[in-house]
C-alpha cells in the first residue's frame, strides 16, 4: 500500500522481528479459531440489536504510513445518510446502542482487530492506529518514528486510558482535549514503546492488558 501524502513522507524503515511476526501471527490465529463461537455469537446480537452491517471499517494510518482499513464490531447506530459524525466518540454517545454500550464497556468490540493481525495491517502490541487528521498533527520526526512499528491492538496507553471516552466526557471541549492532553501523553507512551521493543516488553503489555480486563 502507498503511504498517505503528508502523512509519513521518508518513512523509517525499521525491520520487523521475526519474533514479533510469529507471535503475531500464532496468537491471532489461535484466537480467531478458539473464539469463534463468542465472535459469531456476538455478530448474532449485533444484527439482532440494530440493523446495519456487523463491522465497523474505518481508514486508518498503519506501518510506515500505510493506510488500512480497521475493523471492529459495530457499536453504533448505522445511518449512511447522517455522516461519519464526530471523529471521538464521548460518554453516553446516544448514537451507542444497546449491544454496543456492553462492547465498548467489556472491550470485545476489539476483538476483530485479530483479523487485522493476522492480515499484517497491525500487531497484538503497539501504538493505536489513528485516523489520518490526527496523525497529520504530530511533528516530525516523531511521527515517523512512532509509524516505524506495526500500530497494536493494545498498549500501555491503551490500559491507562481505558476509560477514554468517560475522560473526555468531563472535558469543555472533548476534541481539545484529546488534541492537547490525551494524544501527547499517548504518544510519549509510544515513543517508549518504540524504544523499548522486545519480546519481554510484549507479553508484559499483553498480561497486563488480559489483568485490567480481568479486573474490570
Amino acid at each position: 500500500m502507498r503511504p498517505e501524502a503528508g502523512i509519513a513522507s521518508q518513512p523509517l524503515l525499521r525491520p520487523d522481528p521475526a519474533w514479533k511476526r510469529a507471535l503475531d501471527v500464532a496468537v491471532s490465529a489461535l484466537g480467531l479459531a478458539l473464539l469463534s463461537p463468542l465472535l459469531l455469537a456476538l455478530a448474532a446480537w449485533i444484527k439482532l440489536d440494530s440493523p446495519g452491517p456487523v463491522f465497523f471499517r474505518q481508514e486508518r494510518v498503519g506501518w510506515r504510513g500505510a493506510p488500512f482499513r480497521i475493523h471492529k464490531f459495530r457499536t453504533m447506530r448505522h445511518d449512511p445518510s447522517a455522516g461519519p459524525g464526530p471523529a471521538i466518540t464521548v460518554g453516553r454517545d446516544p448514537r451507542i446502542t444497546r449491544a454496543g454500550a456492553f462492547l465498548r464497556r467489556t472491550k470485545l468490540d476489539e476483538l476483530p482487530q485479530l483479523i487485522d493481525v493476522l492480515r499484517g495491517c497491525m500487531s497484538l502490541v503497539g501504538p493505536r492506529p489513528e485516523v489520518p487528521r490526527y496523525v497529520a498533527m504530530v511533528p516530525e520526526p516523531l511521527r515517523t518514528k512512532v509509524l516505524s512499528v506495526r500500530p497494536g491492538i493494545t498498549a500501555d496507553a491503551s490500559i491507562e486510558f481505558r476509560d477514554e471516552s468517560t475522560l473526555l466526557a468531563k472535558a469543555a471541549d472533548p476534541e481539545r482535549e484529546y488534541v492537547e492532553v490525551l494524544m501527547p501523553a499517548k504518544l510519549r507512551a509510544a515513543e517508549r514503546y518504540v524504544d523499548e521493543m522486545s519480546l519481554g516488553t510484549d507479553l508484559r503489555v499483553i498480561a497486563a492488558t488480559l489483568r485490567a480486563l480481568w479486573t474490570r
